[in-house]
């Protein structure tokens, strides 16, 4: 079972290379579900194909879907923003006001997730393409299971503990709404299914990344920062795919000077994502809309190579022991020092790469030990642990 996210750049062609790919995918006999998670829609147009929240059949072993994420929304979260909007009632704020409240930004995104974890875990297919939302919100969409986990697993149980304690007392002194236990089971609900996810996104033998860029300086950077952050977040990057390059059947001079500028870029792009494979797909004279279209693309593109088992994401971290240290490694590319943040507090340790911070629950074989240094070198970030202390004698 596979999961790959395809992302990229708004306007590289992101949608059109994760539809190729998964015509390719079912041609290549994989049963395959292509999924939209971007509010913004655009797979049933590169598919020409009419497409709904419930998977529907596109070819023989080919479905496809565009997640609505108001109907996911309404499903896992429903019994709590009614909660919410009986509070903000009783304190006078209700209409639109209370609507803006009910929902944090990306949480619509984040039930869509919930959706590709169901028919992850249904056996029902070998494969699922994510035509994932534009990088921006791509990442901050595969942030959110960290971050709502760390929520969840802090801060709700002590609130679910206080409601029972006080729900007597404060149904006799007010008539203030207060959240029946339901609301909390359905609060669990959507913990168990973050948790689900975040598992699922950080396999990296189920789940990789697949970058779509154009030789753009533009693109190129938000490529390079995207990958990072990816890192950051355990999801390893299985390729990078460089779409629209000027094919050598054009030679009109007006193309000369995009030419040589696409060819620096390119150089770049080699240099810069050595790790992993990159795929090259040239400019095309036509819109490529349709599956016979998307056939022709895809199998340009990828040629007798497998789109699905040829490719693979890897972990960016490692850890190892040596003479009672202990060293976590974490590939950081395109980090500067000034850009990275290390530090601890408590049982957790903390990265920061630029707007993006993770928090690392420290297992118990580290949590007694000091970090003793932290350097990044050549892009990879080494945070040392020192000897477990021993215990002074009395």
């Amino acid at each position: 079972m596979r999961v790959i996210l395809v992302t990229g750049k708004g306007g590289v062609g992101k949608t059109t290379v994760a539809a190729a790919t998964a015509v390719l995918a079912a041609d290549r006999g994989y049963r395959v579900l292509i999924s939209s998670t971007d509010p913004a829609h655009s797979l049933a147009d590169a598919l020409d194909q009419k497409l709904g929240d419930v998977e529907s059949e596109i070819l023989p072993r080919l479905w496809g879907q565009q997640i609505d994420t108001q109907s996911q929304l309404d499903r896992h979260w429903g019994s709590i923003r009614d909660q919410i909007m009986q509070v903000f009632d009783w304190g006078g704020v209700s209409g639109i006001e209370a609507e803006e409240f009910l929902v944090f930004p990306g949480m619509d995104e984040l039930f869509a997730l919930l959706e590709v974890e169901r028919h992850a875990t249904s056996g029902r297919y070998d494969a699922i393409i994510v035509d994932c939302a534009p990088t921006a919100e791509t990442l901050r969409l595969l942030s959110l299971p960290e971050v709502l986990s760390w929520y969840f697993e802090r801060v709700m149980p002590a609130e679910r503990r206080i409601m029972r304690a006080a729900r007597p007392l404060l149904t006799r002194l007010t008539d203030l709404p207060v959240p029946e236990d339901n609301v909390f089971q359905a609060a669990q609900s959507v913990f168990e299914g973050v948790e689900k996810v975040k598992a699922l996104l950080a396999n990296p033998q189920v789940t990789s990344a697949r970058l779509v860029v154009n030789p753009e300086k533009m693109v190129i950077d938000e490529a390079r920062r995207t990958f990072t952050y990816l890192g950051l977040f355990g999801y390893g990057v299985d390729g990078v795919i460089v779409n629209r390059v000027l094919p050598d059947i054009v030679s009109d001079p007006y193309f000369d000077r995009w030419r040589s500028i696409q060819k620096g870029h390119l150089e770049a792009i080699d240099s810069g994502f050595a790790d992993v494979p990159r795929l090259r797909l040239r400019l095309f004279d036509d819109e490529m809309v349709g599956i016979d279209r998307l056939r022709t693309m895809s199998e340009e593109l990828y040629g007798a190579q497998d789109p699905v088992r040829d490719f693979a994401g890897h972990s960016p971290f490692r850890v190892t022991e040596r003479g009672g240290e202990v060293t976590m490694e974490m590939k950081v590319p395109f980090v500067d020092k000034g850009e990275l943040d290390v530090f601890r507090h408590g049982s957790e340790l903390y990265l920061q790469v630029g707007p993006y911070r993770r928090s690392f629950v420290l297992p118990d074989t580290l949590r007694r030990r000091q970090v003793t240094r932290a350097k990044l070198d050549k892009g990879t970030l080494r945070v040392n642990f020192g000897p477990v202390p021993t215990r002074k004698k009395k």
